[in-house]
């Protein structure tokens, strides 16, 4: 179920992230969907199918992978209806922050939308979409600071999905504009970051107040 767009599309940018907490990453160096850093899920949707080729320009490791998708729909069919999706949980963290790479093969669709769930998949929501105007086998990097999106912070059913979507002038369009569309075509993604600050426990902050009481005293 889609609900109605959240008007953060200029967050989604070329860009880098502030310093964070890194609460979960994916760089599929192993060729596997576990996340490398944390816990999290990263899945298929809709029919689409992957394996994993070279990585992106994010990821420093010598061995870099990257997660490869295809099958997605058939030409002015299924808007929004295929793409990957990746949940985790942000429990005691505030200012998430989401970023990755995303690689365009010629024959791909060229437009794309962000959206995200806190209720674990139920609704999801349309944080805005974006279009590859590079042409094909490009690489984009991508970031969207969700801090002020209701709902989102200290949240453990938060997730995110990345879809295939037509065009404004309907049906899919072809990254490389000599290509034609394909159900082929291929995205490719890797280094998936989920990032935030985190917020320390009634407890925890009891105990830094309590050592800070206690450093004040033996210094004076």
């Amino acid at each position: 179920m889609m609900s109605k767009t959240v008007s953060v599309l200029a967050a989604i940018v070329v860009a880098g992230v502030a310093q964070a907490d890194v609460i979960t990453q994916w760089n599929f160096n192993t060729e596997s969907t576990m996340a490398s850093i944390g816990a999290g899920t990263a899945s298929l949707v809709g029919g689409t199918t992957a394996t994993f080729a070279a990585g992106g320009p994010s990821d420093p490791a010598a061995t870099d992978r990257a997660w490869n998708t295809s099958t997605y729909a058939a030409q002015n069919t299924g808007s929004g209806t295929r793409g990957v999706a990746f949940f985790v949980d942000v429990s005691n963290y505030t200012n998430i922050n989401i970023s990755f790479d995303h690689r365009f093969s010629n024959t791909s669709n060229r437009f794309a939308d962000v959206q995200i769930t806190t209720d674990g998949g139920t609704t999801w929501t349309s944080i805005g979409g974006y279009e590859n105007t590079l042409g094909g086998d490009q690489w984009l990097v991508r970031s969207a600071d969700l801090s002020a999106v209701s709902g989102v912070s200290n949240n453990s059913l938060f997730g995110f999905r990345v879809m295939s979507v037509f065009g404004p002038a309907g049906g899919y369009v072809a990254s490389n504009p000599g290509s034609n569309y394909a159900t082929s075509g291929t995205w490719r993604f890797d280094y998936v970051t989920v990032e935030g600050t985190f917020i320390p426990t009634p407890g925890a902050m009891g105990l830094l107040a309590l050592g800070t009481l206690m450093a004040g005293r033996r210094r004076r």
